[in-house]
């Protein structure tokens, strides 16, 4: 008797167990939050995922050839423009050189035979023996030889010291900025060769330099949004590296054609940086650039997530004395957090928030 009372009771304990258990989650189920519904500002935007870049970068690269040998600049400097970069020294390969040493001693060889020819000639004329016209055809050859022979030198010396003085010009191998800006990368050290640019080869690229005083962001935006964007409207910018600065921008330019990128459609997009806040903007900062599309004032708005759709219908949850009932409503523009609340709602009535289900 005893044994089976104690089992008896212990089946009523474990019963009382799970009621209370049921009983308590289901009592959890019940609980919710209020939140008011409240009047407040309200925009639809356009999010684009880009990067923060000069306006206008160039790539500086050299029109001689030779050994990189000085190097005037840090990477960050300010640089004028005209200010020296880079000294290049000629590096000619022993053909190259002997051919250029050579040509300029037979063009010194004819400049002086043709000299020769010409003192004799004028003798002549001086006798009235030629005509002024063979005088004329005689000192015509003699300036047209000796210009080849200054040019024949000065190539030579250009490729053996790397500087010439050519009609009171200084013509040396120094490279120099061809604008005024900050230097933003350096590709080649003392010691690397460097490779011409010319209209057959792109040549070698020393440097890269921009005026950071003109910086745009460039991202894409996905196409659902790009049909509402037009140039001219107001951009707000988060740049990853600076989380508490808003900057501010103008939208530039919409690309005429789109590109993909795995699965998605995107169009690239150009912002003008109008206010950095006062902070220093680097060149491949990644952001996030928020386009306003449009905005609405003092209008009903509240959580988003709060609206449930049946049908083709939206509904909240409102409290009321102290019963939940289910209302339709109408809402209006959202910004992906909160909505305008149209029809409906009044400003105060409190909307019930339902927790999360749990995952049995």
């Amino acid at each position: 008797m005893k044994k089976a009372f104690f089992y008896g009771f212990g089946i009523i304990l474990v019963l009382f167990a799970i009621i209370f258990l049921l009983s308590g989650k289901n009592g959890k189920g019940q609980q919710f939050k209020l939140v008011s519904v409240e009047r407040g500002a309200i925009a639809e935007k356009a999010l684009a995922v880009g990067t923060i870049e000069p306006d206008n970068e160039i790539k500086v690269k050299s029109t001689i050839s030779g050994i990189v040998s000085e190097i005037y600049f840090k990477i960050g400097d300010f640089i004028k423009k005209e200010q020296p970069l880079f000294k290049v020294s000629p590096n000619p390969t022993p053909l190259e050189y002997v051919e250029a040493r050579r040509n300029m001693e037979i063009a010194e060889v004819t400049m002086k035979q043709l000299l020769k020819e010409k003192e004799r000639r004028l003798s002549l004329y001086q006798d009235r023996l030629i005509s002024r016209s063979e005088m004329d055809d005689m000192d015509a050859r003699y300036n047209e030889v000796n210009l080849r022979y200054k040019i024949a030198k000065e190539k030579f010396q250009l490729m053996e010291k790397g500087r010439i003085m050519v009609s009171n010009k200084n013509i040396n191998s120094i490279i120099k900025s061809p604008i005024t800006g900050v230097i933003l990368s350096q590709n080649v050290y003392v010691g690397d060769p460097v490779v011409p640019l010319t209209n057959f080869q792109p040549g070698t690229e020393l440097c890269a330099m921009a005026d950071m005083g003109e910086i745009l962001f460039k991202g894409t935006v996905d196409e659902i949004d790009v049909g509402k964007l037009e140039p001219g409207m107001i951009t707000e910018i988060q740049v990853g590296a600076l989380p508490n600065t808003k900057v501010k921008g103008k939208l530039l330019r919409i690309s005429p054609k789109a590109k993909k990128e795995g699965n998605a459609t995107l169009f690239d997009i150009e912002v003008a940086v109008l206010d950095s806040s006062g902070k220093t903007l680097r060149a491949g900062y990644s952001a996030t650039a928020y386009i306003k599309i449009q905005e609405k004032k003092d209008v009903l708005i509240i959580p988003e997530r709060l609206v449930t759709f049946e049908k083709g219908k939206q509904y909240v949850e409102v409290k009321e004395g102290g019963s939940v009932s289910k209302i339709e409503i109408k809402t209006g523009l959202s910004d992906s957090l909160n909505v305008e609340v149209k029809e409906g709602l009044k400003q105060g009535q409190k909307v019930v928030e339902r927790p999360p289900r749990e995952i049995e």
